[in-house]
C-alpha cells in the first residue's frame, strides 16, 4: 500500500474517535451547565449527580451496539459500517444542542437529553471496534504499534478540543450567559466535524485483509454464534479494558470536575491544566506505540498497570495539596501510565482475534467492559466521595481496577509483529499459525 492511502485510512479512523472523544470532553467540562439546564432543584450535587448519570445510561446501550455494528463489520466489511457509525455519532452529539431546556417543557427535556445519548451510546457501541479494526488490519505488521497510536490520538486531539472550546467558552461569557445559552455552541460543533469524518471515510476501500477474506467466501455467515466461540479472549479482553475505561474516563472525563468540584480549585485551572496534561500525552503517545513495536505490547501494558496500582492514591494525594507545582505533578504521572495504555490498545486487542470475527468480538468485549466501568466512573467516583468525604476515592478506584486488569495483561499473547491476516478456530495461538499465513504475513510487510 502506497503511503498516502495509509495516511487516509489513519485520519479517518481517529477521525471517528475525535468526535466520540469531543463529546464526551465538551459534556465533562460543560457538567454544571447541562445540569443546571436538564435538572430542576437548587442542590448541585444532586444536579452533577443527575448529569453523570444520564452519561452512564448513555453507556448502558454500547454493548447492543457492538452486538449489531460488531458482527455487521465481520459480515459486510467495516468501511460501510464505519460511515454509518461517524454519521449517527456527530447528529446526536450536536442534536443537544438545540434541545430545550426543563425551564422550557419541564420533564421531557431530561427525557429528550436522554434519548441523544442512547444514540450516541449505540452508535459508539461499534465506532471504536470497528475503527481499531480497520486500523489494525491496514497497518503493516512490524509497524501496527506506531500506526495504531494515531488512533488514541485522536482521542485526546478531541478531548483537547472539546476541552478548550468549553474553557473558551466559560472565559468569553458570564455564568449566567454560559448558562442560558453558550453551553450550546461546543455541542453544535460536532456537525461541521461528522461532515469531515464523512467525507474521509466514505472515499475508502475496505481493508485488504478483510477483502481477501472476503474474496475467498471465508467471511462468517452467522458471525455473532462464530464470535461467541472466542468467549475465553473476549474476557481477556473485559478484563483489561476495566482498567482502561477507568484510568480513562477518570484522568480525562471526570478530572476537570474533581478539581473544581472536590479540591475547589479556580475554574480557569481546573479546565485548563487537563488540557496542559493531554498536550504533553499527544506528544509521546505516537514514540511509545512505535516502541510496542520493537519491545512488544506487554511489557509496556505491565509498566502501566503496576503504576497504577502502586501510584495512584499517592497522586492524589500530591493532587490534593491543591498546590499548583504538586498538583501539575500528579495529574501528568497518571496521564502518563495512561497513555501508555492508550498507546496499544489499537495494535493489543484486535490482534487477539481472527478476520472473520474481529470486529465483532472487538466491539463486544470492549463495549461490555465500557459500559459496566467506563461510562459509570464519573458517577461511582462522585457517589463515593460524597459517601465516604475521602476525596482519594479516584485513586483507589484506580488500583482496584490496576490489581484485577494484571490478570489478563498476564494472560495475553504477545502479538507484536504478527500477521492479522486469515481465519483461525478457537483456542489456536498466534504463534502456531500455518505456514501459509506465515508467509501473507512477510509479503505484507
Amino acid at each position: 500500500m502506497d503511503r498516502g492511502s495509509l495516511h487516509r485510512v489513519t485520519a479517518a479512523s481517529a477521525m471517528g474517535n475525535a468526535i466520540e472523544w469531543f463529546d464526551y470532553g465538551v459534556y465533562g467540562y460543560l457538567a454544571t451547565s447541562v445540569g443546571n439546564a436538564f435538572f430542576p432543584g437548587s442542590d448541585s450535587t444532586t444536579k452533577l449527580l443527575s448529569t453523570f448519570g444520564v452519561l452512564a445510561v448513555s453507556f448502558a446501550i454500547r454493548p447492543f451496539g457492538g452486538m449489531v455494528f460488531g458482527p455487521l463489520g465481520d459480515r459486510l466489511g467495516r468501511q460501510r459500517v464505519l460511515v454509518l457509525t461517524i454519521t449517527l455519532m456527530s447528529l446526536s452529539t450536536a442534536a443537544i444542542g438545540v434541545l430545550p431546556t426543563h425551564a422550557t417543557i419541564g420533564v421531557w427535556a431530561p427525557v429528550l437529553l436522554v434519548l441523544c445519548r442512547l444514540v450516541q451510546g449505540f452508535s459508539t457501541g461499534g465506532e471504536y471496534g470497528g475503527a481499531a479494526t480497520y486500523m489494525a488490519e491496514y497497518a503493516p505488521d512490524k509497524k501496527r504499534g506506531f500506526y495504531g497510536s494515531f488512533l488514541e490520538f485522536g482521542t485526546l486531539i478531541g478531548l483537547i478540543s472539546g476541552g478548550l472550546l468549553a474553557t473558551i467558552m466559560s472565559a468569553s461569557v458570564s455564568q449566567d450567559t454560559l448558562n442560558a445559552w453558550a453551553w450550546r455552541v461546543p455541542f453544535l460543533v460536532a456537525l461541521p466535524l461528522g461532515a469531515i469524518g464523512l467525507y474521509l471515510r466514505a472515499r475508502l476501500e475496505d481493508s485488504p485483509v478483510f477483502d481477501e477474506l472476503a474474496k475467498r467466501g471465508e467471511t462468517s455467515k452467522v458471525p455473532f454464534r462464530e464470535t461467541m466461540q472466542y468467549w475465553r479472549h473476549i474476557l481477556l479482553l473485559i478484563g483489561f479494558v476495566l482498567l482502561l475505561n477507568i484510568a480513562d474516563y477518570g484522568v480525562l472525563t471526570y478530572m476537570p470536575t474533581y478539581l473544581n468540584s472536590v479540591l475547589k480549585l479556580s475554574t480557569l485551572t481546573s479546565d485548563l491544566l487537563p488540557v496542559l496534561v493531554m498536550v504533553g500525552m499527544l506528544a509521546v503517545i505516537t514514540p511509545i506505540g512505535a516502541l510496542t513495536d520493537r519491545i512488544g505490547r506487554k511489557p509496556v501494558l505491565l509498566t502501566s498497570c503496576i503504576g497504577f496500582i502502586v501510584l495512584s492514591v499517592p497522586m492524589l494525594m500530591l493532587m490534593g495539596t491543591k498546590n499548583l507545582v504538586a498538583t501539575t505533578v500528579g495529574f501528568a504521572v497518571l496521564g502518563l501510565l495512561l497513555v501508555s495504555l492508550l498507546a496499544c490498545i489499537a495494535s493489543t486487542l484486535p490482534a487477539l482475534f481472527p478476520t472473520q470475527v474481529r470486529y465483532g468480538a472487538f466491539a463486544i468485549g470492549y463495549n461490555v467492559s465500557t459500559s459496566a466501568f467506563g461510562g459509570t466512573t464519573p458517577l461511582v467516583v462522585t457517589a463515593l466521595i460524597s459517601a465516604t468525604h475521602n476525596t482519594l476515592m479516584p485513586g483507589w478506584y484506580m488500583t482496584a481496577a490496576g490489581l484485577i486488569a494484571l490478570v489478563p495483561i498476564l494472560l495475553m499473547p504477545e502479538t507484536a509483529g504478527e500477521s492479522l491476516r486469515g481465519r483461525r478456530t478457537p483456542g489456536e495461538s498466534r504463534a502456531k499459525l500455518p505456514s501459509m499465513r506465515r508467509s501473507a504475513a512477510t509479503a505484507h510487510q
